[in-house]
């Protein structure tokens, strides 16, 4: 990425929006694409293939990135989940506004897909869609696959003890680490620090 760039990510580019909720503040408002910070991620990007609840490809490339504090305290979390022997695979980070509203055309059901109006805080690069892979690389058991749209990827789905404990170190990393669960996808984390929303195309060079 160019100097001329990287500057200008440093004043994000904002957009209007309603949230009933004060920003908090942050010293560090800039991005970073994830694997500089580490490259021990996994990355299985959604939607930059048709392997997502639209059926298209939605993103130019399958890169990571988030507001540095978001995507520090992930990479302590990661440090975190590393020391039971497993590693993070990420699905998703910052989403531009733009296919926010596309996911909204194809899905308008707030319960899964923000309204875009408000915003989603993928759009604001502080949230991240994410798993946890054992040595071999396989993923756990975590009673659905992602972007499953139905009960069994909420968090109070009555699962086997397996799926529980899965589902637990993910949870109990995260947590540790200034981020916070929702009620109906185990695999979305929302950072404590709230940032305006953002709406540039993912950088690909």
């Amino acid at each position: 990425m160019g100097v001329a760039l990287l500057a200008a990510w440093k004043t994000p580019v904002a957009v209007n929006w309603q949230l009933g909720a004060t920003v908090l503040p942050s010293p560090d408002t800039s991005w970073v694409e994830l694997l500089a910070l580490d490259s021990t991620f996994v990355l299985d990007v959604k939607y930059a293939t048709k392997d997502n609840f639209t059926g298209e490809i939605l993103y130019d490339c399958g890169k990571v990135y988030l507001r540095r504090k978001v995507a520090e305290d992930l990479v302590k979390a990661h440090a975190t989940v590393k020391t039971q022997g497993y590693r993070m695979k990420i699905y998703d980070g910052y989403r531009p506004l733009s296919v926010q509203w596309r996911m909204w055309e194809k899905t308008p059901n707030k319960n899964y897909v923000a309204d875009p109006r408000k915003g989603s805080m993928h759009n604001r690069g502080c949230a991240v869609d994410l798993t946890l892979v054992d040595a071999q690389g396989n993923e756990l058991d975590m009673g659905s696959p992602f972007d499953f749209f139905g009960k069994e990827a909420h968090l109070d789905f009555p699962h086997s003890q397996q799926v529980k404990a899965n589902r637990k170190v993910l949870q109990d990393a995260m947590k540790k680490h200034n981020f916070k669960t929702i009620k109906t996808e185990w695999w979305h984390f929302s950072h404590r620090n709230l940032y305006p929303i953002s709406d540039f195309p993912i950088p690909c060079q």
